[in-house]
């Protein structure tokens, strides 16, 4: 299926890595022209290299991207970092993890929305399971990407009548470098990923970064023109079935 997205301008942070590297990876097989904002330097892609809590390197990323291609198309808030700040953390540690995981993406929405406007483009923001599950031991980062669902329907709200469609992708257990990184600081990481995977009802088996990304490019395609608001689940069926399915 021809997605319709050759020579498309799509910002997407923290696109070097992860599930962003594979939102990046995508678009470019559909002929799209990603540009990445993250902390490194993505391969073989336009990027900028800048921290994503600095406002003022943002602005210069989205204003060199419209100086550069005269337009941008859609925007993909990714970034963002489980980063265990939970109740005991505090404020401070609190307010780090929201503009961490949060603050960005609206001020990425917020920089883009007139472009948005212009192209009638789309945002596809990836928020997590832990908004609606929970996880324990995790505040910040539960507390922002709740607020990203909220947004998300906020958003899709605001800018509707100017043709700007606005989803979700929430992720469960997806395989990343991020992901693998935490499992080796389990006691033991090959039984705790056989423990995970038995509680994911499709296949018993972790999500696909490819699986994420394509939903993510399906989003922000006008295969998708009538589709806005949404919280989209490509998980397995783990949050919403029976986790003890076999």
């Amino acid at each position: 299926m021809d997605l319709h997205l050759k020579d498309k301008v799509v910002i997407v942070t923290g696109g070097a890595a992860g599930i962003g590297a594979a939102i990046v990876h995508g678009l470019v097989e559909e002929g799209a022209r990603p540009v990445v904002l993250d902390r490194q330097l993505a391969e073989g892609v336009e990027s900028h290299k800048l921290d994503l809590t600095d406002e003022a390197a943002c602005t210069a990323a989205v204003q060199a991207t419209l100086a550069k291609h005269g337009r941008i198309d859609g925007l993909v808030n990714n970034a963002g970092v489980n980063d265990g700040v939970d109740l005991a953390a505090g404020r401070a540690a609190f307010m780090r993890s929201l503009e961490a995981n949060l603050i960005h993406c609206y001020v990425l929405a917020h920089l883009c929305q007139d472009a948005l406007k212009a192209s009638r483009g789309a945002i596809v923001n990836i928020a997590s399971k832990t908004a609606l599950t929970g996880q324990g031991r995790t505040s910040g980062y539960v507390a922002a990407k709740g607020a990203l669902l909220g947004l998300t329907r906020e958003w899709a709200a605001a800018l509707a009548g100017d043709g700007v469609r606005v989803n979700a992708v929430l992720p469960a257990e997806v395989m990343t470098p991020m992901y693998q990184s935490w499992l080796q600081t389990l006691p033991e990481p090959a039984q705790a990923l056989q423990r995970i995977t038995g509680r994911i009802p499709l296949g018993h088996r972790m999500t696909r970064d490819t699986e994420i990304a394509d939903t993510v490019l399906f989003l922000l395609s006008d295969r998708s023109s009538h589709t806005t608001g949404q919280w989209l689940h490509p998980d397995g069926g783990y949050v919403h079935l029976d986790r003890g399915l076999s």
